[in-house]
């Protein structure tokens, strides 16, 4: 066979290199196979054959061309900062209000209908079908306007107004959290991806426009306030089925968003 011809050819040039001349190589095929005897002629020298049989090595390349090997780190695309309007800073105003044992500062009714409504602008929150009612709504189901530091299930901070945990703040280009305007235009884009995510997720379901612009707002609530794991779950119909913290949120995003309309009747805004 072809193969036990090359096999035994390749072990009489082993022999030959090792320097083992004028003796015979008894190559074995199987058990079964008869026995070839290869005759190795006598070599010069074991140097000199293994000179004979080893190709010409290639012309080296200087080590200064050659870059070293190193592990490549992976590349994070840069988050650009948050944009918001620093000129309502100016007009913001603060009460001071009773959360426990603490006496802490949050935005009064008016700044808060105000900073809604620029970061519902900015956000083009209209074009998901949304609103500063929703903005207002969204922040007081998180944190009733009252800023502090909550915590997920799993021990994750959750910072400022907006309750944004540190790495989904990053994310966005928020600095820092606790800032009334960093942690209300970031809640107002979040929510613009919410209400994106929901709308694909009523894909398919036979909804009147009203029962479609409450589910869209139910899918925020669940976009926001539950992990990826959790929030895929919601398929628009499933709404009892959530977590009792959800279905409050939702409500309460709910009862939110009627308390800013009547506040921005209230005050003309």
């Amino acid at each position: 066979m072809q193969s036990f011809k090359n096999t035994a050819w390749a072990v009489a040039s082993l022999a030959v290199i090792c320097g083992c001349a004028n003796h015979t190589m008894d190559v074995f095929a199987s058990s079964a196979a008869p026995v070839m005897q290869v005759p190795v002629q006598k070599a010069v020298s074991a140097a000199a054959t293994v000179a004979a049989l080893t190709p010409a090595a290639p012309v080296a390349t200087p080590l200064a061309t050659v870059a070293p090997l190193t592990a490549v780190a992976p590349v994070h695309k840069p988050v650009a900062p948050l944009v918001f309007d620093e000129s309502l800073r100016a007009q913001m105003k603060f009460e001071r209000v009773r959360l426990g044992d603490k006496v802490l500062q949050t935005l009064d009714e008016p700044s808060r209908i105000l900073l809604a409504k620029a970061a519902a602008r900015k956000a083009r929150l209209h074009e998901v079908g949304l609103s500063y009612e929703d903005v207002y709504g969204i922040i007081e189901a998180e944190t009733s306007w009252i800023p502090r530091t909550g915590a997920s299930k799993d021990g994750t901070a959750n910072l400022g107004l907006a309750q944004f945990e540190p790495n989904t703040a990053e994310r966005m280009g928020i600095v820092d959290p606790g800032d009334p305007l960093q942690a209300v235009f970031g809640a107002a884009l979040y929510m613009r991806t919410g209400a994106k995510w929901a709308s694909g997720k009523l894909k398919g379901l036979k909804l009147r426009p009203d029962e479609y612009a409450s589910k869209v707002r139910e899918g925020v609530s669940v976009h926001y306030n539950l992990s990826v794991k959790g929030r895929n779950k919601w398929d628009g119909r499933n709404t009892l089925d959530l977590p009792i913290e959800t279905q409050r949120h939702i409500s309460n995003a709910r009862a939110g968003a009627a308390e800013a309309a009547q506040l921005a009747r209230l005050l003309k805004t």
